[in-house]
């Protein structure tokens, strides 16, 4: 006969706490001597190809307030549509382009500022061009579990991308979209409300 083992029931879960900025960006949080500067601080040099832009990201809570605690990766293809990665089998991708990056939140802005080149537009599954476009994860307080998002450039042309067209509720492609501001690109991410981004389950 079997019998109840209450001793191993399942451990509660946790929103993210502040060890997710000491792991992650250990310069940022005071604790030096562990990186030079932290990962995925800086995806160009001055021989990176293609054009230049800085990105300008928040994450806004349900009371439209920016989360300044939160953390952002990026990753994206290089200015001709190359990935830097192994998996990469259309051609060698730049080597002065990191191809991904991770910023914590400036604790007064609540703003994760980027500087990285416009990327190249990669092909779909099915060999359709997907315009332009990054890859957002986001980590904060009350997330449990990383969210995946896209950011998609306002000036481009972004009718045909495949993922776009694939969204049921056409209202909600402007969620998806980074609008130009002076040298930058911005982008507010809202996790919850009427305006609230579309995320991927990935």
């Amino acid at each position: 006969m079997s019998q109840t083992l209450n001793r191993l029931k399942e451990s509660p879960s946790q929103t993210a706490g502040p060890y997710v900025h000491i792991g992650l960006t250990p310069n940022f949080c005071g604790i030096s001597g562990v990186y030079p500067q932290d990962l995925g601080a800086s995806m160009v040099n001055d021989r990176t190809r293609g054009e230049r832009i800085r990105l300008r990201m928040r994450v806004i809570d349900g009371a439209n307030t920016p989360l300044k605690d939160a953390l952002i990766e990026i990753w994206q293809a290089d200015a001709d549509g190359l990935y830097n990665s192994p998996s990469e089998t259309r051609g060698a991708a730049d080597p002065n382009f990191a191809g991904w990056g991770r910023k914590p939140a400036d604790m007064d802005s609540g703003e994760c500022v980027f500087e990285t080149v416009k990327p190249g537009r990669v092909p779909f599954r099915d060999g359709r061009p997907q315009a332009p476009h990054i890859t957002v994860w986001v980590v904060a307080r009350g997330i449990n579990i990383g969210l995946h998002t896209r950011m998609y450039f306002a000036d481009e042309a972004n009718a045909e991308d495949p993922i776009l067209q694939r969204l049921e509720h056409k209202n909600r492609i402007p969620t998806l979209l980074a609008t130009r501001d002076g040298d930058a690109y911005v982008f507010d991410i809202r996790l919850q409300g009427d305006d609230e981004t579309v995320f991927f389950d990935i």
